[in-house]
């Protein structure tokens, strides 16, 4: 019967971070290898930075495209509309001298690098995603 239920394959939730605001805690044991946010299938649309600087935006608007945005070259990948910000979109760096516990592929999958215990905070070096600056 829970397979049926909205939180099968679910692995993750959000909570306050005590690495950066809020981040995401896995809510059970996340086995090595497991692709987090399989279910994930919100569309992402890339803008070029360009129109970005020509768009007029309030300071308010342009922290959606820092905050969240994949820098790639001139393009900012984002969620097709910022009300669709899952979970995954929440992901800080570890703190330093720490390793981060998730990887990503080409393909934006994000995988759990070892087991990750039931409660941990997950995190990801954000330059293996992101041009950095």
């Amino acid at each position: 019967m829970s397979s049926e239920l909205p939180h099968h394959d679910v692995y993750v939730r959000l909570g306050l971070s005590r690495v950066h605001g809020i981040g995401v805690f896995a809510i059970r044991e996340i086995a090595e290898g497991t692709n987090i946010f399989a279910n994930d299938r919100v569309e992402l649309v890339w803008v070029n930075k360009a129109a970005l600087d020509d768009a007029g935006l309030s300071d308010a608007e342009r922290a959606f495209y820092r905050d969240f945005g994949i820098s790639r070259g001139d393009r900012i990948g984002c969620p097709v509309n910022f009300h669709n910000l899952t979970p995954g979109w929440y992901l800080n760096e570890p703190a330093p001298g720490d390793e981060p516990n998730v990887t990503v592929d080409a393909e934006l999958n994000f995988y759990a690098r070892r087991v990750i215990c039931a409660g941990e905070e997950l995190t990801v070096r954000y330059e293996e995603f992101s041009d950095q600056p």
